[in-house]
């Protein structure tokens, strides 16, 4: 999702890009340890056998991008080769991202045309590996859009979500805009899907709803009653409105979008803030004057704030918005031409402000949050807006170039 992460070489497919990495099946967290000889069979819960692959068809319906930024099409396109180390999921829910429509504008360079976009998705296990130990065909997976090789300095410590060697389906390999997608390294990423958890609902939880649950409970941290400052509500700062009040914080929610500022109502947020009101000179919103509002609403700044748009100003109005010994979280993408925008170092020198990246969470902290959406603590399902078909996710990505004519998030059912 980030032009700048390090690309593996090619697998073979049946004719579109699948994923790579290691030769060796993984073994962190949560695979089998390797042994020698022949996997164990595979057995269901019943014991009864269970099969390596049902027999996947020779073609599927997919979305593909054939011209940075030109409409994609909907067409016949080979189903992804099943690596090794991996599986072939059946998409039962992909989510229409902002990152998708980064990729789909050029704004990653990884990405090699004609190419599947999407990388939040749910569906069941369609073909198994030889060298996977933990999953059978049928079972029910999300995957977090980072799918790490296992095996590498960040992952031996725990930290998937910055692998030296990941792969990120929709980005360095075909997505899931698709009937089936291939997923690498399938013991090391893939998150089984607890009973009653819908695809639709599961399809947000490997981007947008987990990047915002780790970047608030991991590098947020705040405490009951602190104030956090959310610039943006779509898919991720919803989530981040939700986490943040069921931590016990107090939110102020910034979006120029009414039906956006009303979800943010609807999910807790103590305060919403048109970013425009009362800030812009010449068409142009003041940053300075945004995070201005902010520290009068807050009484003194922000504990916390997160930039959950991606924007040179949405940065800077986030870190200016803090008081001292804050923390500022950058969440949404800042690629292309904004890629380095000029954060006030003044001011995180002199008031010993926090400046904190989130990319992501590994499948290994998932079980947590999973917890927390089964007992209804936390409500994923509320964030979805619409759910469409194939047929409409061309003009469903196109329509992220405009402002959001509504909020939540688009899910696609193929």
């Amino acid at each position: 999702m980030t032009s700048s992460e390090p690309r593996g070489p090619a697998a073979p497919t049946g004719g579109s890009a699948a994923p790579t990495g290691g030769s060796a099946a993984a073994t962190g967290g949560s695979a089998a340890a390797a042994t020698d000889g022949p996997p164990a069979p595979r057995r269901h819960a019943d014991g009864a056998p269970a099969p390596f692959a049902h027999v996947l068809p020779a073609s599927m319906r997919a979305v593909v991008v054939d011209e940075f930024g030109a409409l994609p099409s909907l067409r016949d396109a080979p189903v992804p080769a099943c690596l090794a180390d991996g599986v072939v999921v059946r998409v039962e829910a992909t989510g229409v991202c902002r990152s998708d429509w980064h990729g789909w504008q050029g704004h990653d360079d990884g990405i090699t045309l004609p190419h599947v976009p999407g990388h939040e998705l749910a569906g069941t296990v369609a073909a198994v590996g030889a060298d996977v130990s933990t999953w059978t065909v049928g079972d029910r997976v999300t995957v977090p859009f980072v799918c790490a090789c296992g095996t590498c300095e960040a992952c031996r410590a725990g930290e998937h979500q910055v692998c030296e060697r990941q792969t990120q389906p929709g980005f360095t390999h075909d997505g899931s805009f698709a009937e089936y997608v291939a997923l690498d390294h399938a013991d090391v990423n893939l998150v089984r899907l607890p009973q009653g958890l819908s695809p639709v609902t599961a399809a947000a939880l490997g981007c947008r709803f987990a990047t915002a649950y780790r970047a608030v409970t991991v590098h947020g941290r705040p405490r009951p009653g602190d104030w956090v400052a959310v610039h943006g509500c779509g898919g991720v700062g919803l989530s981040a409105v939700m986490v943040a009040v069921a931590a016990g914080a107090r939110v102020v929610a910034l979006d120029t979008s009414a039906a956006a500022r009303a979800a943010a109502a609807a999910c807790g947020a103590d305060v919403v803030l048109d970013p425009a009101e009362g800030t812009t000179t010449g068409g142009v919103v003041d940053p300075a004057a945004v995070a201005a509002r902010v520290v009068a609403t807050t009484g003194g700044g922000a504990h916390v704030s997160l930039d959950a748009l991606g924007s040179p100003a949405t940065a800077v109005a986030s870190v200016l918005g803090l008081r001292r010994r804050g923390r500022h979280v950058q969440v949404g993408l800042l690629l292309a031409t904004a890629a380095h925008p000029p954060l006030p170092m003044d001011r995180v020198v002199a008031w010993e402000l926090e400046i904190i990246g989130s990319h992501g969470m590994a499948a290994h902290e998932y079980p947590a949050m999973l917890a927390r959406i089964a007992s209804g603590e936390l409500r994923p399902d509320r964030l979805v807006g619409r759910t469409i078909g194939l047929p409409d996710a061309p003009a469903a990505l196109a329509a992220m170039s405009r402002p959001a004519a509504a909020a939540g998030m688009t899910v696609i059912v193929p």
